[in-house]
């Protein structure tokens, strides 16, 4: 199988978890403490990825430079672009409660979830995709660690959506939508990176580990503190442990 495909395979297959938590967290009544501790071990999972696949694979591709460049630049990006998208009422999108805003309160939120659920997925992807360059395997940690918290960030999302009145129509398309563009950012990852120097692939490999670790802090620990409380700190670790014993199995 050509490597790009295998790397759109494994993107889209990291992406289903969207739309599998998604289904539980619409049709499901979950306790909002519930979700809010899988979204804290979500959070562990993707911080234990980002440090020791994502920087230490930075750090060994290229060096210190462009590791410090490529988190930093992730991190003002996605953070640039989640002020604008908060203004329009994505603030809360991967809250499971009543914060998100329906359309009758704020005209144009629906469109702006949506563009919040693109740029909190496609860095991911695009990693999945890089991680085939070279002829080597896909990096299995790193998918399973994007599966894992995409399962928490589609379940808190869709019953944020929920409590919001979006449809059922709105909700699966999006996801759906979701899933598929993660399969097509990794095929893109992979075929445009092919063949870049180290380090390009090392700022890169950092600028989306910068952008995810952004992306934890401002919209995954928020659900997870106001619901799991003093308990946030246990289950992270948990999940952080997890995903730390599977890179080193």
């Amino acid at each position: 199988m050509p490597e790009w495909l295998q790397a759109g395979g494994w993107g889209l297959l990291a992406g289903s978890a969207l739309l599998v938590g998604a289904a539980v967290g619409f049709y499901a009544r979950v306790p909002r403490r519930i979700i809010a501790s899988i979204m804290a071990f979500g959070a562990g999972v993707l911080l234990s990825a980002v440090s020791f696949e994502l920087i230490a694979e930075a750090h060994e591709q290229g060096g210190m430079l462009p590791t410090v460049l490529g988190a930093t630049g992730g991190a003002v990006v996605y953070t640039l672009a989640n002020v604008a998208l908060a203004r329009h009422g994505a603030r809360h999108r991967k809250r499971s409660g009543d914060q998100q805003p329906s359309e009758e309160e704020q005209p144009g939120s629906g469109s702006a979830l949506a563009v919040g659920a693109l740029l909190d997925g496609v860095p991911e992807s695009v990693v999945i995709g890089a991680s085939l360059l070279s002829g080597g395997a896909v990096s299995l940690v790193t998918v399973a660690a994007v599966f894992l918290s995409n399962v928490p960030e589609g379940l808190s999302s869709a019953a944020g959506m929920r409590q919001a009145g979006r449809t059922r129509r709105y909700v699966f398309l999006l996801w759906t939508g979701i899933a598929l563009i993660s399969g097509v950012a990794a095929l893109v990852g992979n075929t445009l990176l092919g063949g870049a120097p180290p380090d390009v692939l090392a700022t890169i490999t950092a600028l989306a580990a910068g952008a995810i670790l952004a992306m934890i802090t401002d919209t995954m620990v928020p659900e997870a503190f106001e619901n799991a409380h003093l308990l946030v700190g246990l289950i992270t670790v948990a999940g952080f442990l997890t995903a730390f014993a599977l890179s080193h199995a």
